[in-house]
């Protein structure tokens, strides 16, 4: 029998394997790999193992989380031997990476909950780092991704649960390959292509891919190297290839630098939302181990600034990083042996300028030290850049920018107009909006330009002008447009943030402006008008914005002399900043502590502008709550839907969930591309594009922007079409859809699942296209060739294969569906809570004879649409027919309702400790057990239920399994209902 193309392209890749010098060994099952591990590691350590040691070995592999096996695998390791002498051992060589032992096994089996078998599995000194995973060239990459993460919930944790220790995953239809790092929490979005060092892609993975990145050294080096542990998220991440070619380039400019005077330094241009602070953390932590290096310095350029990148370093690993409190504390890690610190470009201009300090730096001024200037476009073209310069003799400055400083964006100082290379000599890796956009690592920015006004000329005519055609102060302050756009933000913003799900940033030109928004959104939610959680932060001093308006987004309103200590540290001596304001405007204080105090009502938070440190701790919870929505997207008592802002948190802020940005202010260049990528980060299928909503004239400004920083063709490529082009697209996919099934009932008679897989592919198609649609104002079913209710069928069929999968799974059937991911997340609607239920069923109960048919089919429709309530469509139609009927007034429906679901819960549980003769104790507990800690529970677990004892071995899969379904189905109608109350 013939081969299949997959088993080809697995052979084709095995061999060429072999010739790049990995060993071919034939591995099974995991006896083998067992086996062939206690080899490799005598080999590797150049010791031999009885097999009571090499069982000691084998319970420090097994202890622990996918996180903690990657922390053993890179530890150096101790047991006690037989003897009673120490081993010392390693199961990796991390400083000379190549000198491991590599390997290549094929068709590996392994059988957890199922049996599973593995394409083909790197080994390196025995362990399985390496996982790839072929499917057939014209199969989507994604259902390989999808097949991995079945591995990991059946499998990868079975017996010794050494496939655990995989450090990364690639993945190939032989024409495109990714690979990414074990990190099952993670998105297909948060895959990677590998590149060459000028960004071209390498996605064959015979042709390419392999000779560069599966390498011996280089996959070796980049688990050594550039895997980073988060020790926040718990979790691996990988680089990608343009963070790495940037830290190549950092680390061989600095080892190729003479040893006193004379290096050279250089700067890295990554698009904002590229990742800069991973990139320059391994780059810092990198150089702070080359034995040519005395420290690593990392500067950012504002207070909140320090406390951010500092957090984001301890996040990546704990206790890497020294920040500096103040000035005194920066010198002292200076002089002492603290090797990678951050501070602010304020405090170190402090250090080297104060008299009282330069006794103790005067012994730096010789040594070799390492600079790193995070978003360098910001802060480096004062005097303090020349001041570093002459103070140090053996430096090398090193700056990261996402939108660098050209001649055509330079604002002229009294040092002239100064560029990036100016300062920092040449370019070392460059990766722009364009190859993010074009790599999947940032998205594009969907831009509605928002305003229409009317005047009366000397005729009494009226005249319009759009917004690209006025731009005058009166008209920009005046009250009556401001309530137009508060009114326009409050109608739009459920369309733009899925409902809620996401938070938007509002960026307004002033302080004065910014109270009046601020005010006017209150006075609607007091009116009961929307119950947005709005919140703002703003430095409050004599601040006009209109002086500056040239769009360059500076750290913020110049603090006062009085309130310096609120965004920079006391003992800063404000070189580099503007002349400052020498009275402080009292009204915006009160103003803001008015709205710290709406804040502290919303979360119950104790903050206000009493002293600095109370107002840096604001700052500080409101980064974080933005930040959190990654983490914890159901708490909505935790949310901001919208942050008032008039320069902060426009540049070096990062938040996934963060996906509208509302403009009414004038931007430029960089100032623009910086305030717009707040909302492009990658997150997942429902998070299409950034939203961006301007109410001013920034159309020529954007082209400019985009331009200058990428280049005069790139335009498309960065904003998504209007409308008008996703209409047309939604239409030809439409057209596709019919060509498969011309209507809803024809779905039924789909005969094979290759047929259905058709089907689910077009819809799939459809409702991603409706994803991007529905973000914008003109959205409107009578755009579409598709009627609202037709298409709400089509879903509900889609929905009944995704069941259908679901129930394949449990009973092991082999299906090609069940590769596919349906991308739910993207017919999730949020709105749809008990609530809703309860108002669509009183509707129901008190509507005319000749509309209530209608409503029920409707509520039938949308039990069946809705993926959140198909689990409990046959409770509420039973509460429909036999309770309903009997309830006279509105406000008892609620009562009645949570009588019936509470009965109904009980029965059901009953029901199934009876059928299945459980212990109900025991049952009740393991379900709050999963409940809280949000994992399926294992097979042993669910046979210590049953009140017969456990089952013969041939029987115990098939009751477990049983068994375990039916606790999940109980939980998704019951328990799950919380997902969709109020």
């Amino acid at each position: 029998m013939s081969k299949q193309p997959e088993q080809v392209l697995e052979e084709q890749l095995v061999n060429q394997l072999q010739s790049m010098g990995y060993d071919l060994v034939e591995i099974r099952g995991e006896s083998q790999l067992l086996a062939n591990l206690k080899i490799q590691l005598e080999k590797h350590n150049k010791i031999q193992l009885s097999n009571d040691e090499f069982g000691k070995i084998l319970n420090l592999l097994s202890k622990g989380s996918v996180f903690e096996k990657a922390k053993t695998l890179r530890e150096k390791q101790h047991i006690v031997r037989d003897n009673g002498d120490s081993l010392y051992f390693e199961f990796l060589n991390t400083d000379h990476w190549c000198q491991n032992l590599f390997q290549v096994t094929q068709q590996m089996t392994m059988e957890g909950k199922y049996k599973n078998r593995y394409d083909v599995t790197l080994l390196i000194n025995g362990l399985p780092l390496v996982q790839i995973e072929l499917k057939r060239r014209g199969l989507e990459l994604k259902e390989a991704f999808n097949q991995i993460n079945r591995y990991q919930g059946h499998s990868f944790g079975a017996g010794a649960a050494l496939f655990q220790y995989v450090q990364l995953f690639v993945i190939s239809n032989g024409v495109n390959t990714k690979y990414y790092a074990n990190n099952r929490n993670q998105s297909f979005k948060q895959t990677f292509y590998w590149t060459d060092r000028d960004n071209n892609r390498l996605t064959n993975i015979l042709n390419g891919f392999t000779n560069s990145f599966l390498e011996p050294c280089h996959i070796s080096k980049m688990i050594c190297k550039y895997i980073v542990l988060n020790e926040t998220h718990k979790i691996l991440m990988v680089l990608r290839p343009y963070q790495f070619y940037a830290v190549e380039a950092l680390i061989e400019r600095v080892k190729n630098s003479p040893s006193h005077g004379g290096a050279r330094s250089g700067y890295i241009w990554h698009t904002t939302g590229s990742g800069k602070t991973l990139t320059s953390f391994k780059a810092s932590q990198i150089l702070t181990s080359l034995p040519q290096v005395k420290k690593v310095v990392f500067v950012v350029d504002r207070k909140d600034l320090d406390y951010q990148t500092t957090r984001e370093f301890d996040s990546f690993k704990k206790g890497s990083v020294d920040a500096t409190e103040n000035t005194r504390d920066l010198v002292t890690q200076l002089t002492d042996d603290t090797k990678l610190i951050v501070t602010t470009l304020q405090k170190l201009n402090a250090a080297i300028s104060k008299k009282y300090h330069l006794s103790k730096m005067s012994g730096l001024k010789d040594e070799r030290i390492v600079f790193i200037f995070d978003e360098c476009h910001r802060s480096q073209f004062g005097e303090t850049h020349n001041r570093i310069k002459a103070f140090f003799n053996n430096i090398q400055l090193f700056g990261f920018t996402g939108t660098p400083i050209f001649a055509d964006n330079s604002v002229k100082n009294e040092l002239g107009r100064r560029t990036t290379k100016d300062l920092f000599d040449e370019c070392l890796h460059k990766y722009v909006i364009t190859d993010a956009i074009r790599d999947e690592n940032v998205l594009r920015f969907s831009i509605e330009y928002v305003g229409k006004f009317k005047r009366k000329d000397g005729t009494d005519n009226e005249i319009d002008f759009e917004v690209d055609d006025i731009d005058t102060k009166e008209l920009m302050d005046s009250p009556k447009r401001s309530e137009k756009i508060v009114d326009y933000i409050l109608a739009h913003h459920a369309r733009k943030t899925h409902n809620q799900d996401y938070s938007a940033m509002f960026c307004v030109s002033s302080v004065e402006s910014l109270i009046r928004y601020y005010d006017l959104f209150q006075k609607r939610k007091v009116s009961g008008l929307h119950d947005l959680k709005i919140a703002t932060i703003f430095s409050y001093v004599d601040n006009e914005a209109d002086a500056n308006a040239d769009g360059m987004i500076r750290d913020d309103q110049n603090p006062s002399i009085n309130d310096q200590s609120i965004l920079f540290d006391q003992s800063t001596e404000l070189l580099d900043t503007p002349a400052l304001s020498p009275t402080i405007n009292i009204h915006s204080r009160e103003k803001l502590d008015q709205y710290i105090d709406d804040y502290n009502g919303m979360f119950g938070t104790k903050f206000s502008t009493k002293d600095s440190q109370s107002f840096y701790n604001y700052y500080n919870d409101l980064s974080k709550k933005l930040k959190d929505r990654e983490k914890s997207p159901d708490i909505h008592a935790n949310r901001i839907d919208i942050l008032l802002v008039v320069n902060m948190f426009l540049t070096g802020f990062d938040a996934k969930k963060v996906n509208t940005l509302y403009v009414d202010k004038n931007l430029k260049y960089h100032g623009l591309i910086q305030a717009y990528s707040r909302t492009n980060r990658i997150l997942n299928e429902q998070k299409s594009q950034g939203n961006i909503v301007v109410f001013r004239n920034l159309k020529e400004a954007t082209d400019e922007a985009i331009t200058l920083f990428s280049n005069k063709d790139a335009i498309e490529e960065i904003i998504i079409g209007p409308f008008e082009d996703y209409v047309d697209k939604f239409n030809v996919a439409l057209e596709k859809l019919f060509k498969i099934t011309p209507t809803v009932n024809s779905v039924n008679d789909l005969v094979s699942e290759e047929d259905e897989l058709r089907f689910v592919n077009a819809f799939r198609d459809l409702i991603r296209i409706k994803n991007v649609l529905e973000s914008f104002a003109d959205f409107s079913w009578k755009e579409l060739e598709i009627s609202q209710q037709t298409f709400e069928d089509f879903k509900s069929k889609y929905l009944d294969l995704h069941d259908k999968v679901k129930f394949n799974q449990s009973k092991e059937k082999v299906s090609i569906l069940e590769e596919v991911d349906f991308e739910l997340e993207l017919i999730h609607r949020d709105e749809i809570n008990v609530t809703y239920i309860l108002k669509l069923l009183a509707g129901l109960k008190f509507a005319k004879p000749l509309d209530q048919e209608r409503k029920r089919r409707e509520i039938e429709q949308l039990l069946g649409s809705e993926v959140q309530l198909r689990s409990k469509k046959d409770l509420i139609e039973k509460f429909i027919d036999e309770n309903l009927p009997f309830i006279d007034e509105v406000s008892e429906i609620s009562d009645r309702f949570d009588e019936f679901w509470q009965g109904e819960q009980v029965k059901s549980f009953n029901a199934l400790v009876e059928e299945e003769n459980l212990d109900a104790y025991r049952t009740q507990k393991l379900i709050e057990d999963y409940l809280f800690a949000e994992r399926e529970p294992i097979r042993d677990e669910i046979l210590l239920l049953l009140k017969t004892g456990r089952p013969s071995l041939l029987q115990r899969k098939k009751i477990g399994d049983r068994i375990l379904n039916k606790i999940l189905d109980f939980v998704r109608t019951f328990i799950d209902v919380g997902e969709v109350r109020d």
